[in-house]
């Protein structure tokens, strides 16, 4: 990371997020597999991540748009603890009853990305400690260094599964050891949180007292407008790739090409590594062209690419396509983080982080209820990579359309 410094609180951040990462990573490859062999059929698996997503929006609201005032530290860590929650019952029972309740409650990621409040709370601490200038820079290391755990962890997740079935283990059993090493990753997760700084709280210098029900609900004030226009259009693109969350993808591959649980480990660790290092290059990116066409003009490509997935005839191919989709698919990522922070006011960002990012769980929620059925017909089985495909597309137009004009700071200047 050169020319950028990192104090205390901020390395400790870029470790939450690796291990973080790590653990989503670790647990996607193998989670829908894992649900299926527990006896839950496709429609059933696509509403227990539905809940999930729409449990994690819940929570991620309260906490993300009190952190600023209650304390982001303090938050933090009850994140920790649901995700602990979350995974210690779906290590533990197979009553759909009571894995719907852990889904709703809990944190758990079936995508192998983000979910929860971590995310939100994180580059709001972030952007107060860097300057504007190198915002972009330090959020592209972000997600690069998160790529990287992810990638890491579905190697490691779908490496160890294979491993312990070869010793014997049965392929049920060897998958619930993965779910309750990610219950313990939460309670790790929680004592690093714990070590971090006051210097992450907001001074209250800072604080607006603005006089608003909006501000005391939602932790808003002057940027409201701009957030809420935001939201509507992030939660169309979660919305698409809802039906493509990692696990998704994972099953896809397994049930069309009957790829090993080693195999999409490897995929997927591929993927990820791709997927950082395209958000290392958005930076550079936007430095030439700004935030904007650097979000738009990226992802039309790789959405494109997307939808070649299941068109391909062999493994091969369709492989190549997902891993090059991947090389292009994250420079969105830390531009649109970026360009959210450097739009609020600075006692706004975890509320404008929490309330975008609750709107993108919000429409990713939706999707996987609709993609468990389609699953589960073999004709329609290719169909929700064109879903995701198109209406992608669709978001990149209306947000290059709203947003073209209107500029961070360091752009203007």
């Amino acid at each position: 990371m050169k020319g950028i410094h990192l104090d205390s609180d901020s390395r400790l951040l870029f470790g939450t997020r690796s291990f973080r990462l790590f653990s989503y990573g670790f647990l996607s490859v193998v989670l829908m597999i894992y649900l299926a062999g527990l006896g839950l059929s496709e429609p059933q698996i696509g509403l227990l991540f539905t809940l999930t997503l729409i449990g994690d929006t819940v929570i991620s609201l309260w906490i993300t748009t009190s952190a600023d005032r209650l304390g982001r530290r303090r938050m933090l860590i009850i994140g920790s603890l649901l995700m602990v929650l979350a995974g210690s019952l779906f290590a533990v029972t197979d009553n759909f009853l009571l894995l719907l309740a852990a889904a709703t409650i809990g944190v758990i990621s079936p995508s192998g990305y983000e979910v929860g409040p971590f995310l939100s709370i994180e580059q709001s601490a972030l952007s107060q400690v860097v300057p504007g200038s190198q915002r972009t820079q330090v959020f592209a290391w972000y997600n690069l260094i998160g790529s990287f755990a992810t990638a890491l962890g579905a190697l490691f997740g779908g490496g160890l599964t294979q491993f312990l079935q070869k010793a014997g283990m049965t392929p049920l059993g060897s998958q619930r050891i993965i779910v309750a090493a990610y219950a313990t990753a939460g309670l790790v997760l929680g004592f690093l949180f714990s070590r971090l700084s006051g210097g992450i709280e907001v001074a209250g210098a800072n604080m607006q007292q603005g006089p608003s029900e909006v501000k005391r609900l939602l932790g808003l004030h002057r940027s409201r407008g701009v957030v809420l226009r935001l939201s509507a259009l992030f939660s169309l693109d979660a919305f698409a790739g809802g039906f493509v969350l990692q696990s998704i993808v994972a099953y896809w591959f397994y049930v069309r090409f009957h790829v090993q649980p080693g195999l999409l480990g490897a995929i997927f660790f591929g993927a990820n590594i791709l997927a950082g290092l395209s958000s290392l290059m958005a930076a550079r990116v936007a430095s030439r062209i700004g935030l904007i066409k650097t979000m738009v003009y990226t992802h039309i490509p790789s959405n494109v690419l997307l939808m070649l997935v299941p068109l391909m005839p062999n493994l091969p191919l369709a492989i190549t396509m997902l891993l090059l989709r991947f090389s292009i698919s994250q420079m969105d990522v830390p531009t649109r983080q970026s360009y959210t922070m450097a739009v609020v006011s600075p006692d706004e960002r975890s509320a404008a982080a929490g309330i975008t990012g609750i709107a993108r769980t919000t429409g990713a929620s939706l999707a996987p209820a609709i993609t468990g059925p389609l699953l589960a017909q073999a004709t329609l089985l290719n169909l929700p990579f064109f879903l995701a495909g198109g209406l992608k597309i669709v978001y990149d137009l209306l947000l290059y359309r709203s947003f073209r004009r209107i500029k961070p700071p360091e752009e203007g200047a």
